[in-house]
């Protein structure tokens, strides 16, 4: 009895505290619930009004505040006339891919009349994230920002700004996306680029009818701002400067990042940058601008507009136009390259290891011939494509794979994705041959062990044109060790990793005829999409998906789906 009393006081005690410690954790943490109605809505942009798709009639959408640890119970009612769903880009959404919204990946798509209810929690991020529709070309305007603050009585990693606002880049076009997108399938040609970029929605007094709804951030002499970048267009990655401020990055993709400061950002589709401005400038108004950089070939149609927001000191009100800063030339490959060498994290880290998983992924464009009796408008009558590892993802249509992988239902996908490319080449020379223009159309997985330590390289390609693109796997952060140019060599580019500070995130650019080498743990098992970000590279099947495996016991496991997930 003496033995047995000794033992259990100390376990008494111990579960008394941890009990006590998940009620005072509970009670520091808040679940928000809303309601996200997907409709139509008429808007006006460049004289122009269009029936366009919102959530709850706003555009963008609307802004979710969290902190660090609380719950969102978020009901989508779709009363569009597509199927929708909602991706909460960045979040890890651990062991919950019920949650992440990838059409026909994690989740059959939500019909119109249906509703669907996500739940998950923030759990160990903090900074800016966002959300936005994962199904054809509905992201154009449905999406909002996802801001998650520091836990209650925390505190920002550097000073604490007296406002704040989240900065959303994005396109417009004035013709309906989904339309834009079916006529770019049907040709087979690019899809035709936006009629303008926009700030929150707006392009900007550069344009017609535009100058009274300009966004604009109202701010006081001497102050701190925290301007919350987040791209959520299309097809464009961004330059972006303030005219006579400089801008000291203190974040990316939810994660600090030793702080920097520049005169210039970049920024692509998907991503998002945090960043401090002091207004230290004389009392007036100032632009915040926006164009694109256009790493494709010089021929490459885009979106050539410049988009404005103004900082106005005092609600100064005044004739004068604002002062434009300088943005880099469209084609500035030396300003990508410094700006990118600029992100590292704010003290050393743990980088994990050792690999288990050595993986080398070809990323890149391609054409496939014409079809009999069609004609095609893609480069000499063909039809563009894209691909991983020389194969060209297809989406599912009857089941998602995240419910097939966990019903074991069969014929959906398999899963003997390459760990490397099928056929080894010069990946960005400039004399390809034509028979690796054509990739394999499939519905490929690579799985991975719970627990796996990965490296993976992800290599653009010179297959017809080559242009930088912005990837993004989902359920996971990861630590970009290093980027180059031209093709990968081991022996060579190992050497230039950094092992010390990296930057931590959830969607890295490959350079235009380069590479990206990236490492993260398996720790989160699921079926999570890897895709780039460029949502016509997308749509022609620059994709494919992980397949992490349960671990050991319920807490390394997929937790079962919820029974209000969509059917297919």
């Amino acid at each position: 009895m003496e033995s047995n009393s000794t033992t259990t006081k100390p376990c008494f005690s111990f579960c008394l505290f941890l009990w006590f410690s998940l009620l005072v954790l509970k009670a520091n943490a808040e679940d928000h619930y809303h309601d996200f109605v997907i409709q139509a809505t008429p808007v006006k942009r460049l004289c122009h009004t269009r029936s366009t798709f919102t959530v709850n009639g706003q555009f963008p959408g609307p802004t979710v505040l969290v902190r660090n640890g609380d719950s969102l119970v978020v009901k989508v009612v779709n009363q569009a006339k597509y199927n929708i769903t909602l991706h909460w880009h960045g979040v890890r959404q651990l062991r919950n891919g019920w949650a992440d919204g990838p059409s026909y990946v994690t989740q059959c798509p939500i019909q119109p009349g249906g509703t669907y209810t996500y739940r998950f929690t923030i759990q160990g991020q903090e900074g800016t994230l966002w959300w936005h529709a994962h199904n054809s070309w509905l992201r154009a305007t449905v999406y909002g920002a996802l801001i998650i603050l520091p836990k209650e009585h925390s505190t920002y990693p550097f000073a604490t700004p007296k406002r704040e606002f989240p900065v959303i880049l994005g396109e417009w076009w004035n013709s309906n996306p989904i339309d834009v997108i079916r006529q770019a399938l049907k040709t087979g040609a690019a899809p035709n680029s936006s009629d303008a970029l926009t700030i929150n929605a707006q392009p900007g007094d550069l344009f017609k009818c535009s100058s009274p709804e300009t966004t604009v951030f109202p701010v006081g002499p001497g102050e701190t701002i925290l301007l919350r970048f987040i791209n959520a267009a299309m097809l464009t990655e961004l330059f972006v400067s303030i005219a006579d401020h400089q801008m000291t990055v203190v974040a990316v993709d939810a994660s600090y990042t030793k702080p920097f400061t520049t005169s210039v950002i970049l920024i692509g589709p998907g991503q998002t940058t945090d960043l401090l401005i002091q207004t230290n400038q004389p009392a007036g108004r100032y632009y915040i601008a926006a164009h694109a950089y256009q790493s494709g070939p010089p021929n490459t149609p885009f979106d050539n507009t410049t988009t404005t927001a103004i900082i106005t000191y005092n609600n100064q009100i005044t004739l004068a136009k604002p002062k434009l800063p300088v943005l880099p030339a469209y084609n500035d490959t030396a300003t990508v390259a410094a700006f990118t060498a600029g992100l590292k994290s704010p003290s050393p880290v743990k980088i994990p290891g050792p690999v288990n998983e050595n993986l080398f992924f070809t990323v890149g464009l391609g054409l496939f011939n014409c079809p009999p009796r069609k004609t095609c408008s893609g480069p000499n009558r063909t039809r563009f494509t894209a691909s991983m590892n020389n194969y060209s993802f297809v989406t599912p249509t009857r089941q998602s794979l995240l419910q097939a992988a966990q019903l074991g239902i069969p014929g959906v996908f398999t899963t003997d994705f390459p760990a490397s490319p099928p056929v080894k080449f010069d990946y960005t020379g400039n004399n390809i041959s034509r028979s690796l223009y054509q990739p394999i159309r499939a519905t490929k997985l690579y799985p991975l062990k719970y627990g796996s330590v990965v490296q993976l390289v992800m290599q653009g390609t010179n297959i017809y044109a080559s242009e930088q693109h912005p990837m993004h796997i989902h359920g996971y952060d990861f630590y970009v060790l290093a980027t180059g140019k031209g093709n990968f060599d081991a022996k060579k580019d190992t050497a230039k990793f950094n092992f010390v500070d990296p930057p931590l995130r959830n969607t890295i650019a490959v350079p235009v005829k380069g590479w990206a080498a990236i490492r993260f743990v398996a720790d989160n098992p699921g079926v999570w999409f890897v895709h780039c970000h460029i949502d016509s590279h997308l749509t022609w099947g620059l994709a494919m998906a992980f397949l992490v495996e349960n671990g050991v016991g319920k807490l390394q496991s997929t937790i079962p789906p919820p029974l209000d997930l969509p059917k297919c």
